[in-house]
């Protein structure tokens, strides 16, 4: 830059000036309504805090030029509505705490801002009143008018952004647009599970076509939630999820979790709630990824839909424009609370695995092109005289066919090997008796081993096949993690402590996490300035470069308010360990090996996934098995 560019000129003195109410709502605007999601959102949230119980969302070109809410909430008096359409006119607080809100609104920005911009009808009806009627146009209002309406009320938005017609070129398609609308009603359908939602796309007129539909749900609420998961996230993840339940110190946490084996490869199956408030809270994020992190590789995500409540007092939600960010009073209560009840649903499930693997399993078995059409088999069809239309002959095969068959049927040669005479198999089995209560237990007993790696065990439901290897180092994974947890993390003093330069900020921020670094062997102290000194690290580590250490530390901390650098270092370690020293792809096991595998597997927590995430077992229904081969 070879001159000056103020931003103001200071040609002539800058003048300050109120700025009219048209131009303070567009800007409001600007950061409430992003998009058309965004207005869904405001009017959706505003239905459901009016105690509406079936609300159906219309638009049309991804929202750009209508987007229709109907409720049947308590519904507006023709007195209600002018206020409604101004600034910082709500129902929803006094202004005596802004801390205490119990709704989803409370700065009564959304719909004046949405004046501001588009066209705005609003009808409305309290019970026992009179219909009523309000436009706003580009900031631009009309007297109140009588309207037909038997209850609740009608907001539609026409013309989205054309009163700023430079904010549509930052729009995207329509498509695009779209798919944001169908995330936000989703969102919220999660979190009113007891609340009916209908979303329609009615571009082109008429009634249009319905995007998605998720009617009321009954029952307690994790009943309900159970349900409503099942129709927003489909039935793998309802099949796959834990139930969560758990409290400490006025915060509440409920919700389901999936397992370790339904991983996702990106994190669009995490849904985080705080009061019922959809959030995207990096401290929560976090959190859940730190649950998980024993788990799953790097390039995987849990999936989990997880509510947190708790006294308006203890969270602010007035910390974003979109309230999509939340500030918890003590942020590691909150993140302690998720980490320590997902990590104890899990080791709950045990050795189960998600049944997506089976699925996956039955569906590579299936040949190719025959999807879930339902195969006929030559016995299945009917006889010749139960035809309609009288006897077709059967078509006459080929002349290749033919040879084939001749082929197939002709003596074979004396050089040609017998089944006696065969090479053996990699296969073997064990002609063991087994009880029927072996076979009762949820791995069963083991029948036979494929290919000196793989266990096929038999149940009372089905058969199991167990990855031995994969399975037997996530046991001594989890027996090595034990040992640590008992004794403690050795760590080896270095010999001249290495001195780390940072910024003040960052060593004050790491210098609050000394003890905790402390109990995984990586102690540090200030050295003055913004330095500190790395004394002693984690003795199992061997030769650490301990500012890279600690710039990974710093860099988590930044990302999601937390480190786990350190820990997944030690438990890399401990895994590497534990598969030099579990049993290894190729040895041969006897049957009592076998067995005792197998229920050393149903006794020890995360048993169902090895270090990795991937399932140690695969578990085939007999019914399953008899689909494949036609017999159902």
């Amino acid at each position: 830059m070879n001159s000056p560019r103020p931003n103001i000129s200071y040609e002539q003195r800058p003048e300050i000036r109120q700025l009219d109410e048209g131009a303070i709502n567009r800007i409001a605007a600007g950061e409430v309504v992003e998009r058309p999601a965004s207005a869904v959102k405001e009017l959706v949230e505003n239905a459901v805090d009016a105690g509406a119980r079936r609300i159906e969302v219309d638009y049309a070109d991804g929202g750009k030029t209508l987007i229709r809410v109907t409720d049947d909430g308590c519904g507006m008096t023709g007195d209600d509505l002018p206020l409604a359409l101004s600034r910082h006119a709500t129902s929803k607080i006094d202004g005596s705490d802004l801390l205490d809100i119990h709704t989803f609104g409370f700065r009564g920005e959304a719909l004046p801002s949405l004046g501001a911009v588009g066209r705005l009808k609003i009808t409305s009806r309290v019970e026992g009143g009179e219909g009523v009627s309000m436009i706003v146009s580009g900031g631009r209002s009309e007297p109140v008018k009588p309207a037909a309406l038997s209850k609740g009320t009608i907001v539609e938005l026409r013309d989205l952004f054309y009163a700023t017609p430079a904010r549509l070129k930052f729009l995207r398609t329509d498509r695009a647009e779209s798919q944001a609308i169908g995330d936000v009603i989703k969102r919220l359908a999660m979190a009113e599970p007891f609340v009916g939602f209908i979303l329609r796309d009615v571009s082109g007129g008429g009634e249009g076509r319905v995007i998605f539909r998720a009617d009321p749900e009954s029952g307690d609420l994790f009943d309900a939630l159970h349900g409503r998961l099942a129709r927003v996230l489909g039935k793998e993840f309802s099949e796959n999820a834990l139930a969560i339940d758990a409290e400490r110190e006025g915060l509440h946490l409920t919700g389901y979790a999936a397992l370790p084996t339904y991983s996702r490869g990106s994190a669009v199956s995490q849904f985080l709630f705080v009061n019922g408030r959809p959030v995207k809270d990096k401290l929560l994020v976090g959190a859940l990824r730190g649950a998980y992190f024993d788990f799953l590789s790097r390039d995987r995500h849990p999936a989990a839909c997880l509510f947190i409540d708790c006294d308006p007092h203890l969270v602010d939600v007035n910390v974003h424009p979109a309230k999509s960010e939340v500030r918890f009073r003590d942020p590691g209560m909150a993140r302690g609370l998720i980490v320590s009840a997902l990590r104890h649903a899990l080791a709950e499930a045990g050795h189960r695995a998600s049944t997506t693997v089976a699925n996956a399993t039955l569906g590579a078995m299936r040949p190719e092109g025959q999807g879930d059409a339902p195969r006929s088999y030559q016995m299945d069809q009917r006889s010749m005289g139960g035809r309609v239309g009288g006897y077709a002959p059967p078509p006459r095969p080929s002349s290749d066919m033919l040879n084939q068959s001749y082929q197939w049927q002709a003596p074979e040669r004396f050089e040609t090997p017998g089944f006696a005479e065969a090479s053996q198999p990699s296969a073997r089995f064990e002609d063991v008796e087994s009880a029927p209560e072996v076979e009762a237990l949820p791995l069963g007993a083991a029948r036979a081993q494929v290919h000196e790696n793989y266990i096929v065990a038999q149940t009372e439901r089905g058969i199991v096949i167990v990855d031995q290897h994969a399975a037997h180092e996530r046991l001594v994974y989890e027996k090595l993690k034990a040992q640590m947890a008992e004794n403690g993390v050795a760590s080896q003093a270095l010999l001249i402590p290495e001195v780390v330069e940072l910024g003040a900020n960052d060593a004050q921020t790491l210098l609050e996490m000394a003890d905790e670094l402390a109990r995984l062997g990586l102690v540090i102290e200030p050295f003055g300035g913004g330095a500190i000194a790395v004394r002693e690290t984690p003795a199992i580590l061997g030769r650490v470069d301990a500012k890279a250490m600690i710039s990974d530390v710093l860099d988590e901390l930044e990302d999601l308010g937390d480190s786990l650098s350190v820990q997944a270092r030690i438990e890399a370690v401990l895994s590497r360990v534990a598969c030099h020293g579990s049993i290894r792809s190729g040895r041969r096991m006897r049957a009592e090996e076998m067995n005792a595998l197998l229920r050393e597997m149903e006794a020890t927590p995360h048993s169902g996934q090895c270090n990795h995430g991937r399932p140690t077992y695969v578990e085939l229904k007999l019914s399953d098995i008899e689909r494949l081969f036609g017999r159902t």
